[in-house]
């Protein structure tokens, strides 16, 4: 006979927000007891383990890079994305950022290279969003070296990435003359993939951003709508793991509600959700 549980019971909330803290930073608020009960339930139908209790002593037992480890994971912190996301800061990239590198390089100011690393990428949405107004707004970006890496911590989330198929939801923002230039409509009517010309320059792995990331610096740092899962502590560890890979003068772009503007204090705001790394002297 199938048992219906019906909650975590406190006492296992504690032990897997504690878990969950321990492994990825994330926060998870007695609130929500109810979403975590739900997400695990899924779990269990899955796995066929029977309780909450044996599918907590299951998950610590795995790796932390284990096949149900980050289908649980995926469970517990997936949120919505899309393309385009946030108007006023796509704006910002096409009209503002990209003419001013274009000058820089006419100029002989910069070298024709351009590094931006998106960070907690999900499936994907954010970095092919960078690529296409590059493609649409950077001047003979073909003579530019440019790379985009998208991480996340899912590994399932990687691999919707790599695939750059996006449904209707994802793709209602973006606009008609970008869909047909830079996406193609698949057969099925319903989803659309990325092509070529913006793929070419973006790559996708897993990455924890409680840990280091081994790379070069980066021009520009996307990291937007994650930190607000994650407390001071976990904020001030992600901070400066970000801020080792921005070069001096370098940019990092958040969502507005972050929480991190005590944690910046040492980069230059120049918008509510934009700062600049001080250049060296």
């Amino acid at each position: 006979m199938t048992v219906v549980l019906a909650q975590v019971s406190d006492d296992e909330l504690a032990r897997y927000a504690s878990l969950i803290y321990d492994r990825t930073g994330i926060t998870v608020s007695p609130q929500k007891k109810t979403l975590l009960s739900n997400r695990v339930r899924r779990r269990l139908k899955a796995t066929g383990i029977e309780d909450f209790e044996t599918y907590y002593g299951h998950l610590r037992g795995l790796a932390s890079d284990a096949p149900e480890w980050d289908a649980f994971l995926q469970e517990v912190t997936t949120h919505e994305t899309y393309l385009f996301r946030d108007e006023t800061q796509w704006n910002w990239f096409s009209d503002e950022y990209l003419p001013q590198l274009t000058a820089e390089a006419n100029a002989g100011d910069r070298l024709k290279t351009l590094r931006i690393w998106s960070a907690a990428s999900s499936t994907g949405d954010e970095a092919h969003t960078i690529a296409t107004c590059i493609a649409a707004h950077l001047r003979q970006c073909d003579d530019w070296n440019i790379e985009i890496l998208g991480t996340d911590i899912g590994v399932g989330a990687i691999e919707l990435a790599r695939r750059g198929v996006f449904g209707e939801r994802a793709m209602r923002l973006v606009p008609d003359n970008f869909r047909r230039r830079y996406f193609t409509a698949l057969p099925d009517g319903k989803n659309w993939k990325a092509k070529e010309s913006i793929t070419r320059w973006i790559s996708f792995r897993q990455h924890n951003l409680l840990d280091s990331l081994a790379e070069r610096p980066f021009d520009l740092v996307f990291l937007k709508n994650v930190l607000i899962y994650f407390d001071i502590a976990s904020k001030s560890k992600v901070i400066k793991n970000i801020d080792r890979v921005i070069k001096p003068g370098g940019l990092l772009l958040t969502a507005a509600a972050e929480g991190i503007s005590d944690l910046v204090g040492h980069m230059n705001k120049l918008k509510p959700w934009l700062h600049s790394k001080p250049a060296r002297k």
